[in-house]
C-alpha cells in the first residue's frame, strides 16, 4: 500500500505542505484551512497530521498520547475528521476533508515540497519510493 510517511523529528514547522496542499485542491488559493494536512506545534516540536476519513461520531477513546517522552492531546494528533474537531473541514461549508494523495496514481504535492524529508512517499512492501519525488535535500538547496 502506498502512503505518506511522517517523520516528526525532521519537521521544521515551515508549513509549506499546508500551502501547496491548499493550492493543489483549490486553484489560486493559499489557505491552510483548506489543506488536507495540518502542522501542529508544541514548543519547538512540530507534528504534521494528514486528514483521514470522516466519522460522524465523536471518538470514545479521547486521551493523551506520549511521543518522545512528552504528553500530547490525542485529539489533536488524530487523523479523523469528526464533529468535535475543527480541523479538516472546509471552512466555508464544513464539508469534511480527506487526503487523496493528490490523485491516482498518488502524487502528493506535500511530499514534493518537503525539503527536510519529514514527509516521504512509501510503499509498505518496498518502504521508500523514488527519491526524485522531492525537490532535493536541504544540502542540495543551499547556495
Amino acid at each position: 500500500m502506498i502512503r505518506i510517511k511522517i517523520d516528526h523529528d525532521k519537521c521544521t514547522g515551515c508549513r509549506l505542505c499546508e500551502l501547496v496542499c491548499s493550492l493543489h485542491h483549490v486553484e489560486g488559493t493559499f489557505n491552510p484551512k483548506k489543506a488536507r494536512i495540518a502542522v501542529f506545534s508544541e514548543e519547538h516540536t512540530y507534528y504534521p497530521v494528514i486528514a483521514g476519513p470522516y466519522t460522524d461520531a465523536e471518538c470514545n477513546s479521547k486521551g493523551s498520547v506520549v511521543i518522545g517522552g512528552r504528553e500530547f492531546d490525542g485529539c489533536v494528533l488524530c487523523r479523523a475528521s469528526c464533529p468535535a474537531k475543527p480541523v479538516f473541514k472546509e471552512p466555508d461549508t464544513e464539508t469534511p476533508l480527506k487526503c487523496d494523495s493528490c490523485g491516482e496514481p498518488p502524487d502528493p504535492q506535500c511530499v514534493k515540497v518537503c525539503v527536510q524529508e519529514a514527509l516521504t512517499l512509501v510503499d509498505d512492501e518496498n518502504e521508500v519510493l523514488a527519491a526524485d519525488c522531492t525537490l532535493g535535500t536541504p544540502e542540495s538547496r543551499t547556495g
